[in-house]
């Protein structure tokens, strides 16, 4: 069965978010997914806070940009979330925009190299190695966690769109995040690019997962909504970009994605989506049912 998910997107205030979260754990959401924008919400604490209210939803940050976190503390945070609820956190790390970075005094000359630096160590250190490293951007003098996660190493996803960091999530990452302007055939691109990166750094056995959002409208002014929100990001142009309608409108959407190479789907809703809480019911109820 192929899992779905929905955004808690940022522009909502935190205070929205325990009722969005409750809501999709009671609905039987598979994922729920945050956040971390600048500068809205946090994400890892957002993300603990979601996994402490609800008992089964799986919660994910997609995604933290590594030019805001030293990844010592990237990998403490996300060591206490897999120790804190075990198989609940998926974790996704990437570029950052650049001009938010640009704003903070974090905007790196190279975020191709800082990604990969920042993947290699993270993982490391996720599964219990001691790490020294003196690379361009990441360094690290023997450093291991305490509390590394129980078990196997916990993935580390990563968000890509340009072919090298796409390669470079094949190579590094444990699985990756495309962002919802992503149609199905940019998805069997982004598909074939991550598996060149995979072949490129040796590691051809396993399954590399792909999460996909999808920008998802529905209600009387689906239409107009979804419409508005692509010509805001400049992507009206893109054919076969989200979707608008019923359930059913809806998971053929999801299934087209899946074909074309998705692991997972996540329904964004529009920035203007007048019901969060609705917008979730929506997708765990009738949405949920008809992807197989």
């Amino acid at each position: 069965m192929t899992p779905l998910g929905a955004v808690f997107r940022p522009q909502l205030a935190p205070e929205r978010l325990r009722s969005v979260a409750r809501l999709a754990d009671d609905a039987g959401l598979d994922e729920l997914w945050l956040w971390e924008d600048c500068f809205r919400e946090g994400g890892i604490s957002s993300a603990a806070a979601a996994l402490a209210w609800t008992e089964r939803v799986r919660v994910g940050v997609g995604l933290l940009p590594v030019p805001l976190r030293n990844v010592a503390i990237t990998a403490m945070e996300a060591a206490s979330l897999h120790r804190m609820f075990p198989g609940r956190a998926i974790l996704g790390v990437g570029h950052g925009v650049q001009d938010w970075m640009g704003q903070v005094g974090a905007r790196v000359e190279s975020p191709v190299t800082l990604l990969r630096e920042h993947l290699l160590a993270l993982r490391a250190l996720l599964a219990g190695e001691r790490v020294t490293v003196d690379g361009r951007y990441v360094k690290l003098d023997d450093v291991a966690l305490d509390w590394p996660p129980v078990g196997p190493p916990s993935g580390v996803l990563a968000g890509a769109t340009g072919p090298r960091s796409l390669r470079l999530t094949g190579e590094a990452a444990d699985g990756t995040i495309l962002t919802a302007a992503t149609n199905a055939e940019g998805v069997r691109t982004a598909r074939q690019l991550v598996e060149e990166g995979r072949a490129a750094a040796g590691r051809g056995a396993g399954h590399h997962p792909v999460v996909v959002y999808l920008l998802t409208a529905t209600g009387p002014d689906a239409d107009t909504r979804l419409r508005a929100e692509l010509v805001a990001e400049g992507l009206d142009s893109v054919p076969d970009l989200g979707v608008a309608g019923d359930a059913g409108a809806v998971a053929k959407a999801v299934g087209r994605l899946v074909e074309a190479g998705a692991d997972s789907v996540v329904l964004q809703p529009t920035a203007d989506e007048p019901d969060p809480e609705g917008f979730v019911r929506f997708a765990a109820e009738e949405v949920r049912p008809l992807v197989p």
